[in-house]
């Protein structure tokens, strides 16, 4: 582990000095207490709470400490946590860690256009907290039977420096990112012994904070959902068009696609019917040639042990040639490969109802559902024998068309473009915008004293 360690210090060392420069901006952005700006800043003003180093710096320095019982991620803290680029002259596609989120969300902030250093004309207070990276000595290191602290440090910090910022509205107004799924933060603090996960998000001191996480819980009205990070970040709106016009015109020459892991057990579930019923459906010839239009019915892409998380190439270039991509559950409802799919136009079949429908309102809204996305309840698959074939082959073509339309209009919602991109991709929303707005309606709603979901 030293060996390695000592290969990315000098890398680490870059890294940590040129987002020290560029997080400079945050204690004063302006010389003016509010930034010039020619948009209109009416409730949308925030203003970065400046936070020690141990919160969120640091944290980066160690990278591979949690290795082997976490995967060491120095080498994807490139690119302010974009990753490296898959191949030299890539633009747009990197081998992203989605627990980098925090790091990539927080230097976007540092773009937005409504920004003050006055906490007191502020309607929020972004805190750039690596609340996820920090958790991995909890969750891997020798912390872990301790995990009901995590997130005390913090509040500690908040009481103890500059407390009429946080007792404006004692938290309300605040909000930070967390790049992981909300269980992994939901340890009762009374259970004994600890479960698995740590317990921010039960402590009593952070309720009243909005949590931007990658997949939320049902009933905290704190919690939020946004898109998992993918790999693919455009930096100008030519490289967006590019990919939506190359996303349209692919052949799709495969009716539906599993990418993942699991379901080699013995066990009934959801992953080990899509495996049978796949393995089944490609030993057929009678569907090929009954006028379905394809080469393949099901396509298999085997990710399992995470071999394809920082490898895009993987399975983008057979999701390109899929109609509906599958998207059974995992250890949460919810997973990284529904919004890779999205981005190759390919149409998400989910199996849970606790996934995008009730999870990425803001991104995905709830009453588009049905016009990108097909349901498919598990239970109707696993234990009364329905077959996922029959269901897609009863859509009709024109809706299948019609949902891949809905599908490519809404990828730029759910692509985290690259920071500093050009003016005309800043004009359309994406998933950093639209997660902020969101926050922001949320903590201006709160603070009227009204309830906002």
């Amino acid at each position: 582990m030293a060996s390695k360690v000592s290969i990315f210090l000098p890398f680490l060392i870059s890294l940590l000095a040129i987002l020290n420069q560029t997080l400079c901006l945050e204690s004063n952005p302006n010389p003016n207490s509010i930034t010039q700006t020619d948009q209109d800043c009416t409730d949308r003003w925030i203003h970065i709470r400046k936070l020690p180093p141990r919160f969120n710096l640091d944290l980066l320095s160690n990278c591979s400490v949690y290795h082997p019982f976490y995967e060491n991620f120095c080498p994807f803290l490139s690119n302010h946590g974009l990753g490296p680029k898959t191949h030299n002259r890539s633009q747009s596609w990197f081998r992203s860690d989605p627990l980098l989120l925090e790091l990539t969300f927080h230097r976007r902030m540092l773009e937005y256009p409504c920004l003050t250093s006055d906490p007191n004309l502020a309607n929020a207070i972004y805190l750039p907290y690596y609340a996820a990276i920090d958790s991995l000595r909890y969750l891997y290191g020798p912390d872990v039977n301790v995990s009901t602290e995590h997130g005390l440090d913090l509040f500690d910090f908040l009481q103890e420096n500059n407390l009429p910022i946080w007792e404006k509205s004692y938290g309300i107004d605040h909000f930070l990112v967390m790049a992981r799924p909300a269980w992994d933060f939901s340890q009762p603090l009374d259970v004994n012994p600890p479960v698995w996960g740590t317990s921010f998000l039960e402590l009593p001191e952070f309720f009243n904070v909005t949590a931007l996480v990658v997949e939320g819980r049902a009933w905290p009205w704190q919690e939020f959902a946004i898109p998992y990070l993918t790999s693919f970040h455009p930096p100008t709106l030519a490289f967006l068009e590019s990919w939506i016009s190359r996303a349209k015109s692919s052949r799709r020459t495969t009716l539906m696609l599993f990418a993942g892991g699991g379901g080699v057990s013995a066990t009934p579930n959801i992953r080990r019917s899509i495996r049978n019923e796949c393995d089944n459906s490609n030993a057929s010839e009678s569907f090929l040639g009954n006028g379905g239009g394809y080469n393949r019915v099901c396509d298999l892409v085997d990710c399992s042990n995470g071999i394809c998380e920082h490898d895009p190439i993987r399975y983008m270039r057979p999701m390109l040639q899929a109609t509906f991509c599958l998207q059974p559950p995992g250890d949460t409802p919810t997973r990284r490969s529904a919004f890779d799919a999205i981005i190759a136009g390919c149409i998400p079949v989910f199996f849970e109802e606790q996934t995008a429908k009730s999870q990425y309102r803001w991104h995905l809204p709830e009453e588009m559902y049905e016009e990108f996305a097909v349901f498919i309840p598990k239970e109707e698959v696993v234990f009364k024998g329905l077959k996922i074939l029959d269901v897609l082959m009863g859509i009709p073509r024109g809706q299948v068309k019609r949902m891949r339309e809905k599908v490519i209009e809404l990828m730029p919602r759910i692509v985290y473009r690259k920071h500093g991109s050009s003016y005309g991709l800043r004009a359309k929303k994406d998933a950093f915008d639209i997660a902020v707005e969101g926050a922001l309606q949320r903590i201006n709603s709160r603070l009227r004293g009204h309830f906002y979901q």
